[in-house]
């Protein structure tokens, strides 16, 4: 048998498994690279604000009053109010984009879809600064007149939708919230979909499904898992989000126990202190406020992924 000479040009260069080992190590040192920056910061916000758990403790973490005068702070007042006023956005944004995703993956035409999805799009580029002059001068007033009094009329049998309505509050900063964290869930939403094999609905086709339960039955449990993941990326940018919730939320310092009351978020309450505070006690617990922050965003992604896996199974395994 004879044995055919190996090629000049190929002299000299890696073998294929060589540049796939390259290529897989290169990959990981960058995966490890991500995680070694979230632990970095993690350990750097520690250490900035260790001296407000010496003095505070888990006290810090339950505490409502934030005295610089007498140099006590607690965090719970912005930790209800950065929880709340991101559920309130879920609430509304996410039935609301999940259906916008569908029909224009599903329902729309090419040529009804792609404007649309631009317009859509464009929402996610403008400045939050913006949104936050929008809802000062517009939504809010909208909102006190319309949506607020309304939902006080017909629902203040229940304590938490009682009270007056000021226009400037947590409902406004949920719904501002909503509308910003909307392009992210729906372009995310919409790709997923679109990735689902046409072999599933044509399946379900074959078998006389309606549109309806092709999208339902088919389309909707072969994505959910993309679907959910583009939720928790809008969960995210609601829980950083600072500058228009800080124009809009009221910068109250109470624990919020009204659907309509005055509150504050950990990012407003950060960005509306740390120019003026002071070098000690209180930048230490702002940077704590911080450090609060990054853990409630890790926490409730790895509690949603963790809900994901256990209705489908890790990502990929559908």
């Amino acid at each position: 048998m004879t044995t055919l000479p190996s090629a000049p040009w190929l002299a000299g260069r890696p073998t294929r498994g060589s540049a796939d080992r390259a290529f897989r190590w290169a990959t990981r040192l960058a995966a490890l690279g991500v995680v070694a920056i979230l632990v970095l910061l993690a350990i750097q916000l520690l250490d900035s604000s260790l001296l407000t758990w010496q003095t505070f403790g888990l006290g810090f973490i339950i505490g409502t009053t934030w005295d610089p005068v007498a140099a006590i702070y607690g965090a719970l007042p912005y930790i209800v109010g950065t929880l709340l006023s991101s559920l309130i956005a879920l609430v509304l944004a996410t039935p609301i984009a999940i259906l916008t995703a569908i029909f224009l993956a599903e329902i729309a035409s090419p040529r009804l879809a792609t404007p649309l999805t631009f317009m859509i799009e464009l929402l996610a580029a403008i400045p939050s600064v913006v949104f936050g002059l929008w809802g000062v001068f517009v939504l809010a007033p909208f909102l006190r007149v319309t949506a607020e009094a309304w939902i006080s009329s017909t629902f203040g049998f229940i304590p938490f939708l009682a009270g007056p309505t000021f226009g400037i509050g947590l409902f406004t900063a949920g719904v501002i919230l909503a509308i910003m964290i909307l392009p992210t869930i729906v372009s995310i939403s919409r790709e997923v979909i679109r990735s689902v094999p046409d072999s599933q609905r044509e399946a379900m086709l074959a078998l006389g499904a309606t549109r309806w339960e092709v999208i339902t039955k088919a389309v909707l449990p072969f994505a959910r898992s993309g679907i959910v993941g583009a939720v928790i990326l809008g969960l995210g940018r609601a829980l950083g989000e600072t500058m228009a919730v800080t124009m809009v939320i009221g910068n109250g310092q109470a624990i919020p126990t009204h659907l309509f009351d005055q509150a504050q978020t950990i990012a407003s309450k950060i960005a509306t202190t740390f120019n003026e505070a002071t070098i000690g006690i209180q930048t230490n617990s702002l940077i704590a406020l911080g450090l609060i922050l990054l853990v409630i965003t890790i926490g409730l992604n790895i509690i949603a992924r963790l809900l994901v896996w256990r209705v489908s199974g890790p990502v990929g395994a559908e």
